[in-house]
């Protein structure tokens, strides 16, 4: 007669090898194995390149932004879309009327146009100029008197087509203690000129001291010392 101890070891030696208890692992040890499988190049074969997760990255961003933005503005994205082109044609009128920025493409043009005139023509025209409040067209004038007076005085060769650079340069040769300050006339030339700003009475009054300073001052003809 089998024991009852007998039986269930008997019972458990037949049981099917499915119904046995699992083998389990610890929760750290199993993640990092999973880490380690998945981290195979076989599984990233079709991951996307660096550039394409920036791309998407960029994207979304811009899509959040547009979504807070449209969520924010008066009237949804209907009236994001109207801001845009509201801000697009002020932007536009602004351009024609200011016009695109042109010092870096005309900065190297000559002091002087095709008119030929005197040091004291150019002096006139800038003090009428001055008086209608014309300041822009004032410094214009004045520095051209600078220079065409310096031309008059042999201190510089007649040169069609010489920047306001390049006369400052030239005359400061010759005119050593003022060099500075006929750098400075060059660059208020130019920008009233080619950079879009206006000229104001403070410009004409440094080119109008500058230019009656020079034709009293006695050039230095031997040059800079070596």
């Amino acid at each position: 007669m089998m024991s009852t101890g007998g039986l269930i070891t008997r019972s458990a030696a037949l049981l099917p090898a499915a119904e046995k208890p699992p083998v389990t692992t610890p929760r750290d040890p199993a993640r990092e194995a999973a880490e380690r499988e998945l981290s195979k190049p076989l599984y990233h074969q079709d991951d996307p390149g660096l550039l394409q997760r920036a791309l998407d990255r960029l994207w979304e961003w811009v899509g959040n932004l547009f979504d807070h933005a449209s969520g924010a503005a008066p009237g949804g994205t209907l009236g994001l879309v109207a801001i845009a082109v509201l801000a697009a044609l002020a932007l536009a009128a602004l351009w024609w009327r200011l016009g695109s920025p042109r010092r870096t493409a005309t900065a190297t043009a000559g002091v002087f146009d095709d008119t030929l005139r005197s040091a004291a023509d150019h002096r006139t025209a800038a003090a009428a100029h001055a008086t209608a409040g014309r300041w822009t067209e004032a410094v214009q004038e004045r520095m051209r008197a600078v220079v065409r007076s310096l031309e008059e005085r042999t201190l510089l060769d007649p040169r069609p087509g010489r920047t306001a650079d390049e006369a400052a340069a030239e005359a400061a040769l010759s005119l050593p203690d003022h060099a500075e300050a006929l750098r400075a006339a060059a660059r208020t030339f130019d920008d009233v000129t080619y950079g879009g700003r206006p000229g104001d009475e403070a410009m004409y009054t440094r080119l109008h001291t500058l230019d009656t300073t020079l034709a009293r001052t006695k050039p230095l003809l031997t040059g800079p010392p070596a």
